[in-house]
């Protein structure tokens, strides 16, 4: 069933059917991954109106190949996923850690929706015009995610 995925385009925020486009799975099967995968935690705005993040698309595409390419159960799926996170933690005791030196960034509730805003507009930058500075921001966030993940979720 080794279908390929498009390409995640780059930008910050992604709704319920652009990431169902993206991972090859329908909204109300991501909606109920939501239920099974405590790690998928989509922010949510008007209405209950999911937005997900890279690294949620990222994820989703993980438990997509779980699931539908590799057989795991729900069950199993989660195990793995716990496996893998905990085996991240090992790493980063050992020292491994890539991205060190990085500084968490916060996202705050004004550039979120301000994201949100721009992306309901459609506006949209071609992939040649981002600039480094955007680049480097969803790398500091990646960094940012991967810490919360190893302090036991």
């Amino acid at each position: 069933m080794e279908n390929a995925l498009p390409p995640i385009p780059v930008k910050r925020y992604f709704t319920i059917g652009e990431v169902g486009e993206l991972c090859g799975v329908k909204p109300h099967v991501l909606r109920y991954w939501e239920q099974e995968f405590t790690q998928l935690r989509p922010m949510k705005r008007r209405g209950n109106r999911r937005y997900y993040q890279h690294h949620e698309v990222l994820m989703i595409r993980r438990i997509r190949d779980l699931l539908y390419d590799q057989g795991f159960t729900i069950s199993g799926a989660r195990n793995k996923l716990q496996e893998l996170v905990q085996g991240e933690r090992d790493r980063r005791r050992a020292g491994e850690v890539p991205l060190d030196g990085m500084e968490a960034v916060e996202i705050d509730q004004e550039e979120f929706d301000a994201a949100v805003t721009e992306q309901e507009h459609e506006v949209h930058l071609p992939l040649l015009q981002v600039e480094a500075s955007q680049l480097r921001m969803l790398r500091r966030e990646l960094f940012e995610i991967r810490e919360l993940l190893s302090v036991g979720h």
